[in-house]
């Protein structure tokens, strides 16, 4: 777990099953670069409270989101808003020998910070890289954007740099009595990937399944 000042350390500072907390900086670049959506809660102008789902991608020492010009949350960040963004791997179900003591293996990280707003050139590459972290060469095989689309776009870019970590990995902690009955105990491993792909109801004959899909779904 980092923590960078005594000030801040409130806010990563891991009190529930402290054991599972983790300062390895490279695990945490891993579950970001895994991840697609994290979830970003911050206080609108308003006063009202909001934890919303948005899809990230980590550029080195910083994390980027994007939305409409028009976001509400959106704006509130690029203003200056402070946020925190959530982002959760379940990696599998720990199958305990009682419901009380079963659980999951999972990395959970929550980040602390004030965003950059990004314009010109960095905002496309922030852009780019976005595109090529949810679809790896997908750049390559559309269109750029237009100057219209780039307005009604905002970027924003978090620095990594105030975050917490937290890993568990272990097994079931069955007490002595259940070990010692009849129930089957271990751990269920969750796996994701992608299925065949589905063209739209518009999409013109003959234009095949570009590269950059086919690739994801083998």
């Amino acid at each position: 777990m980092i923590m960078n000042s005594p000030r801040d350390r409130g806010r990563t500072a891991i009190t529930r099953l402290p054991e599972y907390a983790s300062a390895d900086r490279a695990a945490l670049n891993r579950l970001l670069d895994e991840q697609i959506v994290g979830h970003v809660g911050l206080v609108r102008p308003d006063g009202y409270p909001v934890v919303l789902p948005t899809a990230i991608a980590r550029d080195g020492g910083r994390l980027l989101l994007h939305g409409s010009t028009g976001s509400p949350w959106m704006r509130a960040a690029a203003s200056g808003a402070p946020v925190c963004v959530q982002v959760t791997a379940a990696d599998a179900i720990i199958v305990a020998r009682s419901a009380f003591e079963s659980s999951l293996r999972y990395r959970s990280a929550v980040l602390f910070g004030v965003c950059e707003s990004l314009d010109g050139e960095q905002k496309q590459a922030a852009l780019d890289v976005l595109t090529e972290h949810l679809i790896p060469g997908r750049t390559q095989e559309v269109r750029r954007p237009t100057a219209k689309e780039l307005a009604a776009t905002l970027v924003l870019a978090l620095p990594i740099a105030e975050w917490s970590l937290k890993v568990s990995d272990g097994w079931s902690e069955d007490p002595e009595s259940d070990i010692a009955g009849d129930a089957w105990a271990g751990v269920l491993p969750i796996v994701t990937g992608y299925g065949e792909p589905a063209g739209a109801p518009d999409l013109r004959p003959g234009i095949a399944v570009p590269a950059s899909v086919r690739d994801l779904t083998r």
